[in-house]
């Protein structure tokens, strides 16, 4: 996929949610409820890949690895992966969205902590000088065009929204597609940030992890939101299925009174059928 399916989005007068994916069937699941974008956190493949919390264990050869299992099940869906800091300077950033494009990422957001970062819920998160941080944006959007580049910033929770809005602006003056304003979740905040920034996609979180925005998708395309990120979601969904499959087996030794995925249907979202179709069609012995 290439930017410029997440690029159309961004430029829309719509809003566009895009749920969290993790790997290849989460990614098929995504495509058959109809989304036109889908949102790699570096939390989950944190979580699912190392088993630890979103306190800067990821690097950004994690995150381009799990895509590019993820990116073939999408097919036209663009997918906006999570590259925290972008895992040091210019130079850094530059080498993180080339692995990531090489992936098939359509878009990545990077952020304006300081390396290690925090997840953007918790306190004590520390910010790198907004020039530093703009130099990153720079020089992303010149050397890798051929990736939508979201600018996040994590000022609202450490100096308040005046300093949100100026790192926006600097961001987009960089060359940033859209703006992503963590922890903004007030409509007249909203408002304050799309009138500083006339033109400017907005994206913003609502995640299970913090507040989430109450607004209407009328509301939020008003207040020019164009994309809203649910980065674990689905996987929070299905961990607490698993967890209730977990407790039956062990309470009654199977797990009939949990609701569960077809077998027919999961292996369809493997592609069984096309594979043994392939399988047949060149078995050993069979005419060519």
């Amino acid at each position: 996929m290439t930017a410029a399916a997440l690029r159309a989005l961004l430029a829309a007068d719509r809003v566009t949610h895009a749920p969290g994916v993790h790997d290849p069937l989460t990614a098929a699941l995504l495509v058959r409820a109809g989304h036109r974008a889908a949102h790699l956190s570096g939390a989950a493949v944190s979580a699912l890949t190392l088993g630890r919390p979103d306190l800067g264990f990821m690097h950004g050869t994690h995150i381009a690895a799990v895509a590019a299992t993820i990116v073939p099940a999408l097919g036209d869906i663009p997918v906006l992966a999570d590259a925290d800091t972008g895992y040091g300077n210019p130079l850094h950033a530059v080498w993180t969205a080339l692995a990531y494009a090489r992936a098939g990422i359509s878009g990545l957001h990077v952020e304006d902590q300081v390396q290690p970062k925090r997840c953007g819920h918790l306190a004590g998160k520390e910010l790198v000088p907004a020039e530093l941080a703009a130099a990153k944006i720079r020089a992303v959007a010149k050397e890798v065009p051929s990736i939508a580049l979201v600018a996040r910033t994590d000022a609202y929770g450490v100096t308040g929204l005046e300093e949100t809005i100026a790192r926006c602006a600097a961001y987009a003056d960089a060359g940033a597609d859209a703006v992503f304003p963590e922890g903004v979740v007030r409509g007249d905040d909203l408002l304050r940030l799309r009138d500083a920034l006339p033109g400017v996609p907005l994206i913003v979180n609502r995640s299970e992890a913090g507040k989430a925005i109450a607004l209407s998708d009328s509301d939020l395309t008003e207040l020019g939101v164009r994309l809203v990120l649910h980065p674990v979601s689905a996987l929070l969904a299905g961990l607490h299925a698993a967890a209730a499959a977990y407790r039956a087996i062990a309470s009654d030794g199977g797990a009939d009174p949990v609701q569960r995925l077809p077998w027919a249907e999961f292996t369809a979202l493997t592609g069984q059928d096309e594979a043994l179709a392939l399988d047949s069609l060149y078995a050993p012995g069979r005419p060519s």
